[in-house]
């Protein structure tokens, strides 16, 4: 019951964040999803517009696909014991500005509540590191760009020092935007993803 607690309490002081409300577009709107349960852990980029709008995760073309890519549903991606979803950033960035997407994600969340994120988790399987901006920050020096990231498959890893080794997957964007990488690696969709829809059922039907 402690443990569950105080997983309210840090979903409670997040959700009111406002540390970064003067480099916001809008007024802030942190989006975050806990389960101290929860088997899979999500780390993204920042929510696009449609998430802010919605105030969820995901909400977008993006988070189509990307449940396509897990092969699950709407119910079972949104089921916090099911998969945690802990982006580099929680509010949205805004646009860049020659609208060619969103702008990175702010620097200020990761450090601020990730640790203290992690700490909570007590049955986690799987990280899903998805997009360039979390692999260079869970990676660090093993960092190789998210082509050969994607391409090491499965890898054993501490995400944090205080949990026990789990299973890492590296994903591209699940972004419209990045019809292009998908086109010229076939392998992916073609390989990469069965094994991983494959993992992803066997931890959520344990």
């Amino acid at each position: 019951m402690q443990t569950k607690a105080t997983n309210i309490e840090l979903y409670q002081q997040i959700t009111s964040c406002t540390l970064c409300q003067a480099q916001l577009p809008l007024p802030p709107k942190p989006i975050v999803q806990l389960s101290a349960q929860a088997k899979i852990l999500i780390i993204g980029q920042a929510p696009g517009l449609q998430a802010h709008k919605q105030h969820k995760a995901f909400a977008d073309a993006s988070g189509k696909r990307l449940r396509e890519w897990l092969g699950v549903t709407d119910e079972q991606f949104y089921q916090a014991e099911n998969f945690a979803i802990m982006p580099m950033a929680f509010c949205y960035p805004g646009k860049q500005k020659n609208g060619s997407g969103d702008k990175a994600p702010l620097k200020a969340c990761a450090p601020t509540w990730h640790n203290a994120i992690l700490d909570t988790f007590e049955r986690l399987h799987l990280v899903l590191l998805v997009g360039q901006y979390s692999q260079k920050c869970y990676l660090k020096e093993d960092d190789l760009g998210v082509t050969d990231n994607v391409k090491q498959g499965m890898l054993q890893t501490k995400i944090d020092p205080k949990l026990p080794a789990v299973e890492l997957f590296n994903l591209p964007h699940p972004s419209p935007r990045n019809n292009i990488w998908l086109n010229k690696n076939n392998w992916f969709v073609e390989q990469t993803l069965p094994k991983l829809r494959r993992r992803v059922a066997q931890i959520i039907y344990e």
